[in-house]
């Protein structure tokens, strides 16, 4: 019960009986009300779950975005060393988000399909626009985009 349906309970319990009963009947019909509703919420929401579940060992190859190496990792930390909250709920494993990125934008797959072991999809696509926004993106994608093997021509 909130903070706000208990003050209408209380206030409910002080005026005369017949408007008391009025009051409490209404209470209980908005709370069994509120109830179904959630439930309702609840299934509606996983039917529009997606399809397609796209888990972290079925990324496609795709050579503009290989998997995330440690060289490549040990250059783009230092774009993320300053995100340190000054208050609230420390900050996340950057790598994991980062390879939750990463996953994204192989496969192609929505931000909600994201396996659960990169954490909340939400921490991954609010960590991926704010990066975008603030430009470390640009800074992080080419590193990404760099090849491991020199290509070398035979001519």
């Amino acid at each position: 019960m909130s903070v706000a349906e208990l003050r209408r309970v209380v206030q409910v319990l002080r005026e005369p009986e017949a408007q008391r009963e009025r009051g409490l009947h209404w209470s209980r019909f908005r709370r069994e009300y509120q109830a179904g509703a959630k439930r309702c919420h609840i299934q509606r929401r996983a039917c529009q779950a997606p399809l397609m579940r796209t888990e972290a060992s079925e990324a496609l190859a795709v050579s503009a975005l290989p998997k995330l190496t440690d060289a490549q990792w040990e250059r783009i930390r230092p774009f993320l060393q300053s995100e340190k909250p000054a208050k609230g709920r420390p900050a996340g494993d950057y790598r994991l988000i980062l390879e939750g990125i990463v996953l994204v934008l192989r496969t192609g797959c929505p931000w909600r399909a994201l396996p659960e072991r990169f954490g909340p999809w939400q921490t991954v696509v609010g960590a991926y626009r704010r990066w975008c926004q603030e430009g470390r993106w640009v800074h992080i994608l080419p590193i990404l985009q760099t090849q491991e093997v020199p290509f070398a021509s035979s001519a």
